[in-house]
């Protein structure tokens, strides 16, 4: 192979691997944060108190009932899902259901009378989160969400929303849906060091989460022509050196 060609393959290879260097080592580091963390501890399992059970002698309602009370309240297209939640210590059902072309839709409804029930209140939703994280921790702000962006921690949950931010060397935020009446999401400093090298990792910027997108394709394609151009050079410079 003449100089030309020499000269232009080892040029080529110089600048994907530079370029690919850079997120070969976002994607190393990456990983050894990956592997070399506890993902409960990511998940904030260890901050949630078991979820609490009742006695079979409670004397709960059909779902039925809950259900004839919502129709009267509004026209339903059909019923996703009813399922019994502990709501500060009242067991209450949570019926998941469509209507007009909406997304998702839920009602809370007392699992004792089947009377329906309003979305969670702000002290309801900081009660709930205090009740349901281990400790006693101390509250720092509360924000009430009804949008949130890709980079959020909280995006693709139902909203509306409060989050609630403890005083905790976790940092930790606890998110309740109103709507569902339950603690959704626990985001910690490590989960939010996990999800940014997530981002880098899937080189997804927009939702973090897609890793079929084209850039990452892109990436994949370039690094095989970096291996390829390098063998090349490998066996163009073999010679000089036998």
């Amino acid at each position: 192979m003449n100089a030309k060609w020499n000269y232009r393959i080892r040029r080529t290879h110089r600048f994907m691997g530079v370029l690919l260097g850079i997120q070969f080592l976002f994607w190393t580091v990456g990983g050894l944060y990956f592997s070399w963390s506890n993902m409960d501890e990511i998940h904030g399992d260890f901050q949630k108190k078991p979820t609490p059970q009742y006695r079979t002698d409670f004397d709960f309602v059909s779902p039925k009932i809950a259900l004839v009370n919502l129709k009267n309240k509004q026209n339903i297209d059909s019923v996703l899902s009813i399922t019994m939640i502990d709501v500060l210590g009242k067991p209450t059902y949570r019926i998941e259901y469509l209507h007009g072309g909406h997304p998702k839709m839920y009602q809370l409804a007392d699992a004792l009378t089947g009377i329906l029930r309003d979305p969670l209140s702000k002290d309801e939703s900081l009660a709930l989160a205090k009740q349901q994280f281990n400790g006693e921790p101390i509250v720092k702000s509360i924000d009430y969400l009804t949008e949130v962006n890709g980079h959020h921690e909280y995006r693709e949950s139902p909203l509306p929303a409060y989050a609630i931010n403890f005083e905790h060397t976790t940092a930790t935020t606890v998110y309740v849906s109103t709507e569902m009446g339950s603690v959704m999401k626990y985001r910690n400093t490590k989960w939010r060091i996990f999800d940014f090298l997530w981002m880098l990792h899937t080189m997804d910027y927009q939702s973090r989460d897609n890793i079929g997108n084209g850039l990452l394709r892109a990436f994949s394609i370039f690094g095989l022509l970096t291996i390829f151009s390098g063998f090349t050079l490998y066996f163009i410079t073999f010679k000089k050196f036998k």
